[in-house]
């Protein structure tokens, strides 16, 4: 009997030895069933057994399954993953065993086929010959399909069953993205487009920036990649930083590519995930397409990793562990070493600052595909074009929707605020209805008449009376959400064709799909949207974007507060005129003078992310340093405050280190949860994880109190 060290998918730091019995075989990478205290789970062989334990102490494994084994690249990876994010290496290992029941063989369906009983078919009615002529002999169909092609019942097929002339088969699972066709024609490209495309397909070390104007095409120029590395018989992995930009994407992909791609999301069925999973695993799906998570999932032959809209704020995972899945995947092409390209109109920062110092490939296209034009912006100064009272468009956007709506042309209005409005309080009192779970306003919706809590989920009537004096009617809305631009919109258009697109209101792809299209085949003339509608969907007729309010963002202290909003508002502006229409963007702002402002109505983004960089170096923050936050959390203030305040005690001291805090963090109570943070800040030569690991090691918490660890910290909520 051999000894294997298996890691399982729990929060374990290390993989336990297990003894093989002698009628198993299972190597490196291989997926074994193993007794972990009183449960039975699955792991992966890590390697060989340290051996410190007599083989006689050693509980044995249980099941090898079969599988394709996880690639040398990949085990590294979840080492990688886990000592750089801090994670336990089984909590990473997770993250690629994230379908339940993986090891238990497929269900197959039931089909139907021709039986090797023919001799007599002449003499059964002609709609029972016409049902088993379309049957094949070979190839098992659908009851429900094999019925509907013959333009008969379900029954009149079992009755051929039964008197022999059809027989139940095993329908294979349908993989997705088995044959992409990289030879189909894609779209003509232009100079720029090819320039760009040619430097993708050749060979580099080092990760691509493909950086284009909104419009510009760089999907197509992209998709060349793709077709090339389809052309190796290799696999494709594009990230996209939310499903909703699936749904435009994937007509495109099946446009040029002849299939629809592999989808890995969270609204993906439990069967569906399992068989992409065990297709991606056996190099059978070629392209999949999916959120952060995918980046996880046990490719046979990576070739190629794409990560669109690569600065979006989606790429950060703050839920169960904290990773960014644009950086991993940059670890992830260099331990494979593939390309890796990141894709976006309005880099981040980081991003940038790798492309200066030479670390990244610049590839740009500088202007929209087919000579359309860039939109003008306009700055509205509120403080001077003033809404009405209780009303929150101004005159001059107000007469741009009237112009575009007289024209024929479509409009576009953008506040990223869901709900009717933002806080309600007591006109009486001043009393604000919080939630009782989360420092955080309740937000009415008056589609379903209720206060609803966007942190937790909570949600309750609108109380006819204020909870604190009991003052009836006293309560007052206060701020606008879309269903209140809505109302307001409606009120000055009301034979115009308005509707929202929200993510309370497209709760399902085929809801999002349903919207999209109304908006693309111009049955919408207005139409109200939260950042679901910002980027990645061409609009032909979309003409004017209004931006209610485009200083929504830049409150809070958040480090990347400027930069997110610019490059939000950059995007909603990127919208308007795609096609042959010039386009005109509206900016509603108490703040027109400040450089945000200035840079998006002079399309600087170069120089904004000048002022950005100088600021961030100033203040000696990423890309200039590197941060870490410490989370505590529990259901005892006193208790988490104390630990707080003693984990800072002991911190470090350092040239180049700084630990700030500990302070109440921004949700100071989340989901009945009280929140501390300490923030670590170090200069960049610091083995920052090796500090941190000494640090916390020697620090004891209570057990009633949660400590997160989050390397390179997006936000500090």
């Amino acid at each position: 009997m051999s000894i294997i060290s298996v890691l399982t998918p729990y929060p374990v730091d290390k993989a336990y030895d297990y003894v093989l019995p002698p009628h198993m075989t299972a190597g490196v990478g291989s997926y074994v069933t193993v007794p972990l205290g009183a449960r039975e789970v699955v792991g992966v062989v890590f390697g060989a057994g340290e051996g410190k334990t007599d083989p006689a102490k050693l509980k044995a494994v249980l099941a090898v399954h079969d599988l394709p084994p996880l690639s040398d690249q990949h085990r590294q990876f979840v080492d990688w993953v886990a000592s750089y994010n801090m994670m336990p290496r089984g909590m990473a290992l997770k993250l690629t065993l994230s379908v339940p029941d993986i090891t238990k063989p497929e269900k197959l369906a039931l089909g139907y086929r021709r039986s090797a009983r023919p001799e007599d078919i002449e003499g059964i009615k002609p709609l029972y010959q016409k049902l088993w002529s379309l049957a094949s002999e070979d190839k098992p169909e659908k009851a429900s399909e094999l019925a509907r092609r013959a333009g008969v019942g379900v029954g009149v097929l079992k009755t051929l069953v039964r008197q022999g002339y059809l027989e139940a088969a095993s329908l294979p699972a349908q993989m997705p993205c088995v044959h992409p066709d990289p030879y189909r024609s894609g779209a003509v490209l232009s100079p720029d487009q090819k320039k760009a495309a040619d430097i993708l397909l050749s060979s580099s070390a080092k990760p691509i920036l493909l950086d284009g104007v909104t419009g510009s095409g760089k999907t197509e120029v992209y998709f060349e990649a793709v077709a090339h590395c389809l052309k190796q018989g290799k696999q494709v992995l594009i990230l996209l930083p939310e499903i909703a930009l699936s749904n435009a994407f994937l007509d495109r992909f099946q446009s040029r590519f002849g299939c629809a791609p592999a989808l890995w999301h969270s609204s993906v069925s439990a069967s569906r995930r399992k068989t992409t999973w065990r297709g991606v695993a056996r190099g059978e799906c070629k392209v999949i397409v999916g959120a952060r998570s995918a980046l996880f999932l046990p490719y046979a032959n990576l070739g190629l990793i794409i990560v669109d809209e690569e600065h979006d704020p989606a790429y950060k995972q703050e839920e169960g562990g904290f990773y960014h899945a644009r950086d991993m995947a940059v670890v992830r092409g260099h331990l494979s070493k593939i390309p890796v390209i990141l894709v976006s109109a309005t880099p981040s920062l980081e991003t940038m600052h790798n492309v200066w110092a030479n670390k990244y490939t610049h590839v740009t296209l500088p202007d929209r595909y087919a000579g359309a034009s860039l939109p003008d912006i306009k700055i509205i100064d509120l403080t001077k074009d003033k809404p009405e009272r209780q009303r929150f468009i101004s005159p001059m956007l107000k007469q741009a929707l009237a112009d575009t709506l007289s024209a024929g042309g479509q409009s576009l209005l953008f506040l990223n605020r869901r709900g009717y409005a933002p806080l309600t309080l007591c006109r009486t009192c001043g009393h604000r209805l919080e939630c009782p779970r989360c420092s955080a306003w309740l937000i009415e919706h008056r589609s379903s008449s209720k206060l609803h809590c966007h942190h937790c989920g909570y949600h309750a009537p609108i109380p006819p009376t204020c909870p604190a004096c009991g003052d009836k009617d006293s309560l007052v809305a206060c701020g606008p959400g879309v269903e209140r631009i809505f109302d307001e919109v409606t009120s000055y258009f009301p034979s115009a064709r308005i509707d929202i697109l929200s993510s309370d209101t497209a709760t399902t792809h085929d809801d999002l799909k349903e919207k999209l299209s109304n908006i693309r085949d111009h049955r919408l003339d207005i139409i109200i949207g939260t950042q679901i509608i910002a980027k990645g969907h061409h609009f032909p007729k979309l003409t004017c974007v209004g931006v209610v309010d485009a200083d929504l963002g830049l409150s809070g202290g958040e480090l990347r507060a400027t930069e997110r909003t610019y490059q939000l508002l950059h995007q909603v502006a990127g919208r308007a005129g795609r096609a042959q229409e010039k386009g005109t963007v509206y900016l509603q702002t108490y703040q027109p003078g400040t450089g945000i402002m200035k840079a998006l109505s002079a399309h600087d983004r170069d120089g904004f992310l000048s002022l950005e960089a100088k600021a961030r170096e100033t203040s000696h923050m990423p890309p200039y340093s590197r941060l870490a936050g410490l989370i505590l959390s529990g259901r005892t203030e006193a208790i988490v405050r104390s630990a707080a305040q003693a984990l800072a005690r002991s911190a470090p001291h350092a040239s180049g280190l700084r630990v700030l805090g500990p302070a109440e963090a921004p949700m100071f109570r989340l989901r009945g949860q009280y929140r501390f943070r300490l923030l670590v800040q170090a200069d960049k030569n610091i083995d920052l994880q090796k500090m941190l690991k000494h640090w916390l090691s020697g620090h004891k918490l209570p057990g009633a109190v949660r400590l997160q660890v989050d390397i390179d910290p997006q936000s500090f909520s």
